[in-house]
């Protein structure tokens, strides 16, 4: 279980502190904890994902430099559906069973794994994730890199619609609710060689949103 600071370890700031940044404008519905592994279980993810199959991307036709592979489920962007793939690799249980608790969930209801390897400038463009599935938990491995959000649909996109928050190595966060449906997100490319693991759940048939 994580928990926050002990009382008495706890800053008291003076009159003479500088004052704490603000924290950054994020959509309802994103949580965000950096240092949410520690560096030598950082260090353990990276070499287990190193040696997995990594598989270049594809969407509708094209080719993206972000290399992945999916656990299951494989989403094909021609057919527009979700394909069978192989179960989550034992190596990777423990992981999804500190993500599930961390954003209150059973393990087994993270149904999905994709774990994406970004080599220097490899981007991701703007998108929502696909329908099959509700929430989102990505945790982050490598190098810092930059999500950005912006509301959805587009309506004569601009920069000041953009919200940005940069994504630490070893930290966690949660797409839910408006987060998820409301917004898209994007990653401009990245300067250094970085992973995600990204866990999500299934979403009632009942409840589908379209996809972008």
């Amino acid at each position: 279980m994580l928990t926050g600071p002990k009382l008495g370890a706890m800053h008291q700031p003076s009159l003479f502190d500088d004052p704490a940044p603000p924290p950054p404008a994020l959509p309802p519905g994103l949580v965000v904890e950096d240092g949410f592994l520690s560096p030598d279980e950082e260090a353990a993810l990276i070499a287990l994902v190193r040696g997995l199959p990594f598989a270049a991307a594809r969407y509708k036709g094209y080719t993206a430099r972000r290399r992945v592979v999916s656990y299951g489920g494989s989403f094909d962007y021609d057919a527009n559906r979700l394909l069978p793939a192989q179960p989550l690799i034992e190596a990777l249980h423990p992981l999804r069973e500190r993500a599930a608790d961390w954003a209150g969930l059973a393990p087994a209801a993270l149904v999905h794994a994709l774990v994406a390897e970004y080599v220097p400038g490899t981007p991701l463009g703007w998108h929502r994730d696909v329908p099959d599935f509700e929430e989102v938990i990505g945790v982050s491995l490598g190098n810092p890199a930059e999500l950005r959000f912006r509301p959805y649909p587009p309506v004569a996109p601009k920069r000041a619609d953009i919200l940005r928050l940069r994504v630490e190595p070893r930290s966690i966060y949660l797409l839910r609710g408006e987060a998820r449906w409301g917004w898209q997100h994007s990653v401009p490319p990245v300067t250094a060689l970085r992973w995600s693991i990204t866990f999500r759940t299934r979403r009632a048939a009942a409840g589908r949103h379209p996809a972008d």
